[in-house]
């Protein structure tokens, strides 16, 4: 018995079993499709070169596990945009490269590659991508050789069966906006040209290429750079907000590892001009329980991402998320610690410590000082003999106080002065409750009459403080001052463009439930005179004339600094004039008005410091002139601990 073919040919019924057999032999020798993952097809085919690793061969994602969530999600069907803000060496460039490897492989389709310049898309090529396929069996036998022009495998673009992957820079209009394009990486998105030629937004240049595809992937990655303006920030705050969290071995929480959380000892040696630093006693905190552990500890508890806006994954279809090298691998926290000490005093060092070390990205300040190494000034006052910190450090002659009104509190700081400017930092604080009752000003009462003491037990008083009455309790504010005349205390209003900075005091009627009740002295201020004052102030480096000095408590802490060099003087283009206005990220601006408040009263008393010396001199053995050392914060221990120690 036999089979009749179309064609009319008889097969026998031997011929038939030797078909079925060939096809049976043939469909068992067909390569199944395998369904990866990208964090499994790496792990599966991915080799990593000696061009671009310092850890050649296999590559492992239990090495780096924070990649596999990010890695994976470019297979997640849901998911049309992964967004990852990473600092230096946590591996993100690899990440990268298993994406394109891997759609290369399995799932191939246009791929478009965009680096910051034309000349990082070359580098790149040459030193990542042309490695990979040479290393990787599975793309080196899809790829063309790039043996001639013609090959279709050249420096900015390689094509494979199923699609091509093109190489460009930012600025290139003609790249981003010609073909339909499935997949888009945009590498380092922060250095990226804000527009290509005349065309506009690069990035969004290139998302449209995407709209005829329901599967479309685009993928984002950078180093952060200036807070404000920075577009893998954006793009962050658009997704799922992932941060990788390690879990307490003491309370089972999960936190992210920050340098808030990290604290250290150092020593600094100094030979000629050059510094160097020994690190040691590195451990972490957990914010949760206060718990420490060693860096080595931490990084192999469990760990997990944890998203700040879930909603993303299903509003946006975007997956966003923050890597720092706290979590490397590679970079040891000694090594990110010594950077940062090493940048101190330098803002522009300090910004590449922050962006590629901490992942944080960098305030532009201008010209205004750094909070950080503000901060890093800061001084050991000292203790009497009994052990109890002293209040008033040597050099202290005169004593004002700032006080900010707030609808549900007062914030003050009591400053210390001496002759061209010299100030010190005494006490900074926080009275909560509104300031139309009673306990409020109570408790104000107990910093004004507190008698201030040097080490040898002598003590000051505050000469005047001015107190805001910006802000809904104005008449209040002017009744309670009324009050405390005989303390000198004033209420003050601000103004702010070109007002002399201080003024002869008038008086204002006190309004209260309708009727007036009587009057009180007022002062008008500058603010922005003052904030000039306050900044250059802050600039000068040496203890003398206007040096500011702070002492190492926790009343001046990171908020304190963060709070005093929150505005900055930028220019307005719809006034064109300069004005002062808060830097993105600094939400309080207290400890700058306090400190101007009593900047403001100092002038305003305008002390006799020589007299006000020779009398505490002849009462006391309260420095002289002359015996006040010119450099007080530089005589503390060499050993010191991190300016994050008083948090």
């Amino acid at each position: 018995m036999g089979v009749t073919l179309l064609s009319g040919q008889m097969m026998t019924t031997n011929d038939v079993k030797k078909l079925n057999a060939a096809i049976a032999k043939a469909i068992a020798g067909m390569k199944p499709p395998e369904n990866l993952t990208v964090s499994e097809w790496a792990d599966k085919h991915r080799r990593l070169s000696a061009e671009a690793s310092a850890e050649v061969g296999q590559w492992r994602t239990s090495r780096t596990p924070y990649l596999r969530e990010p890695m994976d999600a470019f297979t997640d069907p849901k998911v049309r945009r992964i967004v990852v803000w990473a600092s230096s060496q946590v591996g993100k460039s690899e990440m990268l490269n298993n994406m394109v490897g891997y759609a290369i492989s399995e799932d191939p389709s246009s791929i478009l590659y965009i680096h910051p310049t034309k000349g990082d898309a070359r580098d790149y090529s040459k030193l990542r991508i042309a490695p990979m396929i040479r290393d990787c069996k599975v793309l080196k036998s899809k790829v063309a050789e790039a043996k001639s022009r013609d090959s279709g495998n050249t420096i900015l673009q390689k094509s494979y069966p199923g699609g091509i992957l093109t190489l460009c820079g930012s600025g290139e209009a003609h790249d981003l906006c010609s073909k339909p394009i499935r997949y888009i990486f945009g590498d380092e998105r922060d250095r990226w040209e804000a527009s290509a030629g005349n065309e506009g937004d690069p990035w969004e240049l290139a998302r449209i290429r995407q709209l005829t595809f329901y599967n479309s992937k685009a993928v984002e990655v950078s180093t952060p750079t200036i807070k404000g303006s920075s577009n893998i920030e954006k793009s962050y705050n658009e997704g799922t907000m992932e941060r990788w969290c390690n879990k307490c071995p003491h309370c089972g929480e999960y936190s992210e590892i920050t340098f808030e959380q990290i604290r250290f000892e150092y020593t600094e040696n100094k030979v000629g001009n050059a510094k160097s630093f020994d690190v040691t006693d590195i451990f972490y905190i957990c914010p949760e329980c206060g718990g420490t552990c060693t860096e080595h500890e931490i990084k192999t508890q469990d760990a997990k991402w944890i998203a700040d806006n879930p909603e993303a994954y299903v509003r946006n279809q975007t997956r966003s998320f923050k890597l720092t090298s706290w979590v490397s691998p590679w970079a040891s926290w000694k090594s990110s610690i010594i950077e940062y000490l090493k940048a101190l005093g330098d803002p522009e060092r300090m910004q590449v410590v922050y962006n590629t070390r901490f992942g944080l990205l960098w305030e532009n300040r201008g010209e205004i000082e750094d909070e950080n190494s503000v901060m890093s000034r800061r001084e050991d006052y000292g203790t009497d003999d009994n052990g109890n910190p002293i209040e008033l450090p040597d050099g202290v002659l005169c004593l004002t106080c700032g006080v900010d009104t707030q609808d549900d509190r007062l914030e003050y700081e009591v400053v210390g002065y001496r002759h061209f400017g010299e100030n010190w930092g005494i006490k900074k604080g926080i009275i909560m409750g509104r300031p139309d009752t009673d306990e409020v000003w109570e408790e104000l009462d107990n910093v004004l009459d507190h008698v201030y003491r040097y080490r040898n037990g002598v003590g000051l008083r505050i000469s005047t403080t001015f107190v805001d009455e910006g802000g809904h309790f104005t008449n209040e504010v002017r009744q309670k001052c009324r009050e405390r005349l005989g303390k000198k205390v004033f209420a003050i209003k601000g103004a702010g463009g070109d007002v002399p900075y201080t003024a002869p005091p008038k008086k204002q009627k006190i309004v209260i439930g309708g009727k007036a009740i009587g009057t009180c002295w007022w002062y008008k201020l500058g603010v922005d005179s003052g904030k000039h004052i306050i900044m250059a102030n802050l600039r000068v480096q040496e203890p003398g004339s206007k040096y500011c000095h702070f002492p190492k408590r926790d009343d001046y802490g990171s908020a304190y600094f963060k709070s005093l060099l929150s505005e900055a003087n930028v220019y307005d283009p719809k006034t064109k004039k300069y004005v002062w206005k808060k830097i993105p990220g600094h939400e309080r601006n207290e400890a700058l008005d306090c400190r101007n408040y009593a900047n403001a009263a100092e002038k305003t008393l305008s002390p006799d410091y020589d007299a006000l010396q020779q009398k505490l001199t002849g009462a006391s053995a309260v420095p002289t002139s002359s015996s006040v050392p010119k450099s007080t914060h530089k005589k503390t221990p060499k050993r010191k601990q991190n300016h994050f120690d008083d948090w």
